[in-house]
């Protein structure tokens, strides 16, 4: 054995030494391990064979992994739920460092437990082999910036709480301070925390129509509080417990736990689990709970639905739930590797307070795998801005936009942690590789709106477009599909518009605003001084996508923008269909719009008969609204009264009360004729009935029309009043 490698191998048992110390406070710790990749490799495998280690998981490229089992940092999220003592993540190789895999791992590392990131020489001065993933065509991920890696190694070097081990030099280990003693709970007994015992508690005491809310962070024991739960409701005689998440794999500890605690129950399939009485909890995906929802085979009184990981599932699916379960609970991490634990706070918990005032909520703080304190708790959470703060709301005053360079806002720690918190509360989905996305992501421009030293809103943006046109044609064959250009490729793809390609865009990724500054028009003067700033540099068309909300829509159409596609599949991580909108800039980008916008209008009608037959009717009239359109005629007006106010049959009618949706969409009604508009155009153009019974359905169907006419800016002969 060489010299050095003698050296390693005495490092390694050092710091399975120190590992056990880790354990006696039941914490863990981040291990920087650096130097040439080959002699990085043999440590960490020397520090692998140095202790009897609980299911040791090396992460990086299988093909350059000295040992197994290996994981590709894609698969991270399928070892959620799973424990182990020591994780070696290689970002040495040909997967590079992938921050949302690093997130989702450090969570599953146990008490005593080592994370081991391995790091070639000199990393963070250049991108690594991760940045390919959104090296938006034409650059190379060779090409980028690496201020997000130079900013881990600078914390890195600069934390306290971590080991570093230079593979040809030193090993330092931290001085452990003395782990404050906790007293033993002592509570109920399948219970580990009192934390934990008490949102069990509030689980199984679940009252009608006050949904809970059960928040933590990782580790806390939460999903393991619900299987709790379900074990003691079934054996109370509950007869079935409906549990959702986003997928099965999430749930696993629930049902682990169930079967613990319920020896004489049945694991029957993946997913359903029976006691001898035959109570059961069941599993459900998202959309075949919803599915069975709408068509009325679950929910109803005496009804129970857990919900796990709620933050990761659309809003306007839980809304749906909420009604159709008396008993509902919601479950969710507030600062996962998700990051998305405070949008959906703030996002649904404006709907509980509608919809339920009695909600009731329940936080976990205390952890379970790892106590107080837990240093690599602390490191993961500060290298990847899990728990970004909200910065302070200022005082209303003058709207001032700056545009903040990448190398600017990287070198400012501060400012970053509280402009990325302004993202996490205001998007419903927020990752730690979008953090990266804002430091180096190619063509990525943001502007903000400061006041006081504090951010109040950020708005980021994105180069697309100026294809070849050999290239564009290739897109529209579908022959070629370039990395990133989302917008534009989308509708050179589904549309068939090579200039959509060849043309120059801005997209708008991002756009927050302060929630205690929000409807004072900082996002509006943000996006005027960008179109402003844009249309200066030549860019020919504006442009944003975004789920299909009425209020959000109804923000961009009265900034001038124009709907100019809509998906036909909702979005996984909204539950709506995305729109896409679009503003011209120049005499270039009139030609691409006006084209867009035709056949945009000629499609919509007969998409909304079939694939968005379910697209909410406000926003449908919104979209309605945007569209060219002919005045109505004599003709259309006379067959509008005569379903209004005679007896012909609306089905013989409806070209023309489409032209009245389209006409009165234009107007200012009240909110009685505004829903009676929503109706008619559910009816109209999505055959959507207003009653299951035909003739109640044609009652109000005739009211409707008559209320749309009666309380518009028309008479039922055409002439305004």
């Amino acid at each position: 054995m060489s010299a050095q490698c003698a050296i390693s191998a005495n490092q390694a048992l050092a710091l399975a030494c120190h590992a056990v110390r880790l354990k006696r406070r039941r914490w863990r710790q981040l291990v920087w391990l650096s130097g040439p990749s080959r002699h990085c490799r043999h440590a960490a495998v020397q520090l692998w064979q140095a202790a009897a280690w609980q299911s040791p998981l090396w992460v990086g490229d299988e093909h350059e992994a000295p040992v197994t089992p290996c994981l590709s940092a894609r698969k991270a999220r399928t070892r959620l739920g799973a424990e182990h003592q020591l994780v070696v993540v290689d970002a040495c190789g040909a997967q590079g460092l992938d921050p949302d895999a690093l997130g989702a791992l450090a969570g599953t590392i146990t008490a005593g437990g080592l994370c081991v990131v391995l790091t070639p020489d000199a990393w963070g001065d250049h991108p690594d082999p991760d940045y390919a993933r959104f090296a938006d065509y034409p650059w190379r991920w060779e090409a980028l910036t690496a201020h997000y890696l130079t900013r881990l190694a600078r914390l890195l070097s600069a934390s306290p709480n971590i080991v570093r081990w230079q593979v040809e030099g030193e090993l330092l280990l931290p001085k452990l301070p003395a782990s404050p003693v906790g007293a033993t709970y002592v509570g109920d007994a399948a219970c580990l925390t009192a934390d934990q015992a008490r949102g069990v508690a509030a689980l199984v005491g679940m009252k009608r129509r006050r949904p809970l809310v059960v928040t933590a962070d990782r580790g806390r024991g939460k999903s393991a509080a619900l299987g709790i739960a379900c074990a003691r409701l079934l054996g109370k005689g509950v007869a079935r417990i409906i549990i959702t998440a986003p997928r099965l794999s999430a749930v696993e500890s629930v049902f682990e736990r169930l079967a613990a605690l319920c020896p004489d129950g049945l694991q029957a399939t993946p997913g359903r689990f029976v006691m001898p009485g035959g109570e059961a909890l069941c599993f459900l995906p998202p959309d075949l709970l919803t599915a069975q929802v709408n068509n009325q085979c679950l929910g109803g009184d005496g009804s129970y639905l857990m919900v796990d990981e709620a933050a990761a599932i659309p809003a306007a699916l839980l809304g749906q739930w909420l009604t159709a379960f008396p008993r509902i609970a919601f479950a969710t991490t507030v600062h996962g590797y998700e990051g998305s634990g405070r949008g959906f706070a703030l996002r649904f918990f404006d709907v509980l307070r509608r919809q339920t005032p009695q909600w009731r909520a329940v936080e976990l703080d205390t952890p379970i795998r790892w106590s107080a304190q837990d240093p690599l708790e602390s490191v993961v959470h500060r290298l990847l801005l899990l728990k970004a703060p909200l910065p302070d709301a200022q005082p209303n005053g003058v709207i001032t936009t700056t545009l903040l360079p990448q190398a600017l806002l990287a070198r400012q720690e501060v400012l970053l942690e509280k402009l990325f918190g302004l993202l996490v509360q205001s998007h419903y989905r927020t990752s730690p590789s979008d953090l990266r996305q804002l430091l180096d992501g190619p063509g990525t421009a943001l502007r903000i709106v400061a006041g006081g030293g504090e951010p109040q809103a950020v708005l980021v943006t994105r180069e697309e477009g100026g294809f070849t046109w050999a290239l564009a044609e290739q897109v529209a064959r579908g022959e070629r599909r370039p990395q990133g250009h989302l917008l534009a490729q989308s509708l050179a793809a589904h549309s068939g518009s090579r200039q959509a390609l060849t043309s120059r865009w801005r997209r708008v990724s991002r756009i927050a605003t302060h929630p205690e500054r929000r409807r004072e028009g900082l996002g509006r003067r943000m996006l005027e001084d960008d179109i402003a700033e844009a249309t200066l540099q030549g860019v020919a068309l504006y442009g944003a996508t975004f789920g299909a909300e009425a209020s959000l829509l109804q923000f961009w159409l009265a900034l001038g923008f124009t709907p100019v596609r809509l998906g036909v599949t909702k979005e996984t991580a909204t539950g709506e269909y995305a729109v896409m909108v679009a503003k011209a800039l120049n005499a270039e980008g009139q030609e691409v719009l006006n084209a867009l916008r035709v056949q945009f209008a000629d499609s919509l009608p007969s998409l909304l008969a079939f694939e968005l037959s379910d697209l909410p009717a406000s926003v449908v009239v919104l979209l309605l609204r945007s569209l060219p359109g002919e005045p109505m005629s004599a003709g259309d007006w006379q067959a509008v009264k005569d379903v209004a106010y005679a007896h012909r049959n609306p089905a013989f009618a409806r070209v023309s009360l489409q032209a009245l949706v389209y006409e009165a969409s234009h107007y200012v009604l009240d909110e009685v004729a505004a829903l009676a508009l929503q109706q008619l155009a559910a009816w109209a153009f999505q055959n959507r009935p207003l009653a299951r019974a035909q003739s109640a359905a044609s009652h109000q169907l005739r009211q409707a029309v008559q209320c749309v006419i009666e309380h518009s800016e028309l008479l039922p002969d055409g002439r305004e009043r």
